[in-house]
């Protein structure tokens, strides 16, 4: 029988946990969670401007992320056009203060990495990003 403390979603919750609430605290200064950075995250990195497609690669589902979108809207972040000749599709546009925080919001994204990963060496932190994309693509 498998011990709690050594199954394998609670090793994963309490991982995912821990580097959530490091990663939200060094976020607040600029008034974004961890998911708004995962929005912002897709448009920056993978100019994708459609929230059935940020949704899909962020694993979240499409209701989710329309909350998700409306706050970053009212805070300032984006912009949700409608399509006009298909109002069934929404292009996502940044505002100038989120093209303003991109490189200071990854810069603190990397030094949260870097401070939660400085107790592994470089094989193994490659090694632990390794399986954990094995086990994301799992659902895939």
């Amino acid at each position: 029988m498998n011990s709690l403390d050594n199954c394998i979603n609670y090793l994963l919750t309490g991982a995912q946990h821990t580097v959530f609430q490091y990663m939200k605290k060094n976020l607040n200064k600029f008034d974004i969670t961890p998911i708004q950075y995962g929005v912002l995250g897709c448009i920056w990195e993978f100019d994708m401007h459609n929230p059935k497609e940020i949704a899909a690669h962020l694993g979240v589902e499409n209701s989710t992320i329309s909350g998700i979108l409306e706050r970053m809207e009212n805070k300032g972040l984006i912009r949700r056009m409608i399509d006009s000749t298909d109002r069934r599709f929404i292009h996502i546009e940044l505002t100038d203060l989120s093209k303003s925080l991109e490189v200071p919001v990854r810069t603190v994204v990397t030094e949260v990495d870097n401070n939660v990963l400085a107790q592994f060496s470089e094989d193994e932190i490659n090694t632990l990003k390794d399986m954990l994309r094995r086990i994301s693509a799992q659902d895939k």
